[in-house]
């Protein structure tokens, strides 16, 4: 099978994944004493508490607890890693807010400020658009741009590039034009929705704990409202992506409570399709007593995400932030995508990440296939799948010396 759809609910997960788990989990000889609860609670389907997912954390074997999380990949979607063909746009980096781990805001009268104007940002896309299926755009809460701005601009896009699945605004961008539009946020998501997004990229979680958004976002939604605008995404036919910034501040019980949190909404709107777990960069101004994730903590929290958030299906490594290197290596640990070719991207580099901006399809494919994987392209909101097969590299003929 070349090509194939799902439905956006399984998004592409066997449909008895449950019973394919329960089956290679077995016997539970195979796993350390101290893992044979929570081995047992994931065979059974049974949600993992707060206290498990902490225990995750702490277990001395990270191998095995990858070695959980892969099992659980590999039941939804045995060999399959996912990617898509995007570019992200970030429209603006001028911000009315200034969280204190953003390397990407900038002030109004900043020198290096910027406001795409809808005609710049369609000449722009349009040298991608003949690659790409889907534009991903995020950026800055601009002053002066309500909803009527991004109405127009989807607008465009859609007659402009009918291709093209819109991906676009955080929680925190659509709370901020539902105040300069003085209208309710679930009636921007829907004024959007019909312009022509598609998704919602799920941005701006950070953590969803308001102690912590207190100290390094403050200003920000709060974690009930990035959770309530992503419940009337979901209501209103929207799908999402959802996100969490680790290493920070945060305590490893808050990183657990934050997949909970995201696990409870789920089981009401099954709208998450993908989680995305990304280290903080850090540097020496923006957030000096912030931690520095290790690669072992990112390859350990991706595969917490994949057991403790059991009802998203699908978990993603991003290797704009984390390189294509710890990206490989968490394709077996619970990561089942890669996110896609991206083509252009300031937000994290701005921040700090080096990881390649050039990335085709076959590039990414080999990512996939040296973790082990088959690639297989797909769309944006994970219903429209086929298996992707790189052209093949045709050695190159040594011409034989002079005699």
């Amino acid at each position: 099978m070349e090509n194939w759809s799902s439905n956006r609910k399984l998004a592409g997960s066997h449909a008895d994944w449950q019973v394919r788990l329960a089956d290679t989990l077995k016997p539970l000889s195979d796993w350390s004493n101290a893992l044979h609860d929570i081995v047992k609670k994931v065979m059974d389907g049974t949600q993992l508490s707060l206290d498990d997912g902490v225990r995750l954390y702490e277990h001395p074997d990270l191998h095995e607890v990858g070695r959980l999380a892969h099992h659980v990949r590999t039941a939804r979607f045995g060999t399959h890693a996912y990617f898509n063909s995007n570019v992200h746009i970030n429209q603006t980096n001028v911000c009315v807010l200034a969280c204190r781990f953003c390397a990407f805001r900038r002030g109004p009268k900043a020198t290096d400020a910027y406001s795409m104007g809808i005609q710049e940002y369609i000449s722009d896309l349009e040298r991608y658009a003949p690659h790409v299926d889907e534009v991903h755009s995020v950026g800055g809460l601009h002053p002066d741009w309500d909803v009527s701005h991004y109405e127009s601009l989807f607008k465009r896009v859609r007659e402009e590039f009918p291709h093209v699945a819109i991906k676009a605004l955080t929680a925190v961008e659509i709370k901020h034009l539902g105040q300069l539009s003085s209208i309710p946020t679930k009636e921007v998501l829907s004024r959007l929705h019909a312009a022509g997004l598609t998704s919602l990229p799920g941005g701006g979680a950070e953590i969803l704990d308001d102690e912590v958004r207190a100290i390094i976002c403050n200003g920000k939604e709060s974690s009930e409202e990035y959770l309530r605008i992503h419940k009337e995404a979901h209501e209103l036919g929207i799908p999402s992506n959802c996100t969490m910034l680790f290493g920070t501040i945060e305590s490893l019980e808050q990183r657990v409570q934050h997949m909970i949190s995201i696990r409870d909404l789920q089981s009401q709107t099954s709208g998450f399709q993908c989680f995305v777990p990304y280290p903080f960069l850090p540097d020496s101004s923006r957030l000096p007593q912030a931690q520095l994730a290790t690669g072992s903590e990112v390859l350990r929290t991706i595969a917490v995400s994949r057991l403790v958030i059991s009802n998203v299906p699908h978990i993603k490594a991003y290797r704009m932030n984390i390189g294509d290197h710890v990206a490989e290596l968490a394709l077996q640990f619970g990561a089942d995508d890669i996110d896609g070719t991206v083509q252009k991207e300031s937000i994290m580099h701005l921040a700090g990440s080096t990881a390649p901006l050039d990335h085709d399809r076959a590039r990414l494919a080999r990512i996939i296939t040296d973790a082990g994987c088959q690639p297989v392209q797909r769309n944006t909101t994970y219903e429209s799948f086929s298996i992707y097969a790189p052209p093949k590299i045709v050695p190159k003929r040594n011409l034989k010396m002079a005699q």
